[in-house]
């Protein structure tokens, strides 16, 4: 029998807390309890990356750095790092509902500092760690410079500190020590609280699902300190940055303003890098979603000073090259957007399921269409939406009444195919719902479905507005009071689902 698996994206941020964003803490191993009752086998999360300007996770001062604070206050305080009276009354962001990165940004580091103080440094474990994990102190090293320069990007500091030298390392280290240790530190206690939940997910038989971004951000580690990684000009400033062209969506496309790979010298390394960062992912979860895998056969080039994406131009990537001694590694590829016969032939090779959205599906009443679900084909991991797209009910609440009328006829169509009942004029609750157990019915080998679409959640829980920087953007959280008044409902209908469609733990 192929196996059939079902999962719940969730980002770790989203989850319940009293400390203004979710952790790693007592609700992380809460919601893998509701995923095991419900015989889910995936937990879908977000990049673990630490975020900067923006909040974005796909926008990282670091690829290695684990966002610390994800950190759970409560594991410090059993730990007699911290005491209860010093978090209770700091203002983390009132609101349960979103998470307030600006408060996180001026009280969360001081309040990680201060069980820092209490850590002694001197503990064997501790000491192993560093020796035995060279990138952190690298990102150590990259946040300690930040620090001494206000925060600014690295493009931006003191000319001695601008340009990495072995010497400039040897004098920040020598200078700050405390500091290098604490940001170490950080993902030492990061990597304790994430593998002891890890451990506990693989007793209930749940698999973590992470995700790559392709790109870094322009003020990041690895440009400050691994330029020639990089397209790049002899002031280590992009030559060219990466986005998306003009479509339907967007006339002036999308300009992400990542630097873009060097890829001659990827290839000239045997993609050492590369190779190290997948890893480095695998070593923490199940399985890997990679972002924008187009990226990899042809990626959209815009010149660096450019205000839109207008003049870009498509380039040959790696394609092949670089993922032909790893097809057998547990990849998810993000095949969504323009794609062409390239990347089409590149996919192909590679053998990595992609991805299907079945509300892409309601606006074409062809029979054939590709996104319907009746036409999934099994290699494929199928969503409801996305963490960039609208949330589903938010989809049919903003249909015109001429789109609806079309999306009820495709959805009827596509209820028939699977024997699924469907009566008329349901709510739009009730038509999220029946859009999620489609997603369930289709034959793909995973069926994954957002916790706002589970929960039919509205516009106010859109995760992402893709090239925007809304204070809205990934702050989504669910609260406490909403998961537990429906987390039972809701948990048997995932394990009916499970059971009729033959899907999930021990299926």
């Amino acid at each position: 029998m192929r196996l059939r698996e079902s999962g719940i994206l969730l980002n770790i941020s989203s989850l319940p807390s009293k400390y203004g964003i979710g952790n790693l803490g007592k609700e992380a191993y809460e919601f893998i309890d509701f995923l095991s009752s419900a015989k889910c086998s995936i937990w879908q999360i977000l990049p673990l990356n630490v975020t900067s300007y923006g909040d974005s996770p796909y926008q990282s001062p670091s690829n290695y750095g684990l966002n610390y604070y994800y950190i759970d206050l409560d594991t410090l305080i059993s730990k007699g790092l911290l005491k209860e009276e010093e978090v209770k009354d700091i203002d983390f962001g009132s609101n349960p509902k979103r998470v307030d990165y600006g408060k996180l940004f001026n009280t969360r580091l001081k309040v990680l500092k201060l069980a820092f103080s209490r850590f002694d440094t001197r503990n064997e474990d501790f000491k192993n760690f560093i020796i035995n994990n060279p990138k952190f102190k690298d990102f150590a090293l990259f946040m300690t410079i930040k620090e001494k320069q206000n925060l600014k990007p690295w493009y931006e500091w003191e000319a001695k500190y601008r340009k990495y030298t072995t010497l400039l390392e040897e004098e920040v280290v020598r200078e700050n020590k405390e500091t290098m240790l604490f940001y170490i530190w950080t993902q030492y206690e990061f990597l304790d609280e994430y593998c002891k939940l890890k451990e506990y997910a693989k007793s209930k038989k749940i698999k973590i699902m992470g995700d790559l971004p392709i790109y870094v951000a322009f003020d990041s580690l690895e440009v400050w300190k691994f330029p020639s990684l990089f397209q790049l000009d002899e002031n280590r400033y992009p030559t060219a940055v990466a986005g998306c062209p003009p479509d339907c969506f967007s006339e002036d496309g999308q300009l992400w303003g990542n630097p873009l790979y060097n890829w001659p010298y990827h290839k000239e390394t045997g993609y050492k890098w590369w190779n190290e960062r997948i890893q480095n992912c695998l070593n923490l979860f199940d399985y890997l979603r990679i972002d924008h895998f187009r990226g990899f056969s042809g990626y959209y080039s815009i010149p660096f000073k450019d205000k839109t994406a207008k003049n870009g131009k498509w380039v040959k990537g790696p394609g092949f090259d670089l993922f032909k001694d790893k097809l057998d590694l547990p990849i998810v590829a993000e095949d969504l957007g323009m794609m062409d016969d390239d990347f089409y032939e590149f996919f192909d090779k590679c053998g990595y399921p992609g991805m299907k959205i079945v509300t892409q599906c309601f606006d074409d009443d062809d029979p054939d269409n590709i996104w319907r679900p009746s036409n999934y084909p099994y290699n494929f991991f199928s969503y409801t939406a996305t963490h960039d797209s609208p949330t589903t009910k938010q989809f049919i609440d903003e249909r015109t009444p001429e789109q609806k009328e079309l999306m009820l006829k495709i959805l009827e169509d596509e209820c028939k195919k699977f024997r699924i009942p469907f009566v008329k004029n349901l709510t739009n609750e009730q038509l999220t719902l029946k859009i999620c157990e489609l997603n369930f019915a289709s034959e793909t080998r995973a069926a994954i479905i957002p916790l706002q679409d589970l929960f039919a959640i509205g516009k106010e829980g859109r995760m992402n507005f893709p090239s925007t920087l809304s204070s809205d953007n990934w702050s989504f959280r669910i609260t406490k009071d909403l998961f537990e008044s429906k987390k039972k409902e809701l948990g048997e209908l995932l394990l009916r689902w499970n059971d009729n469609y033959q899907r999930g733990i021990d299926n």
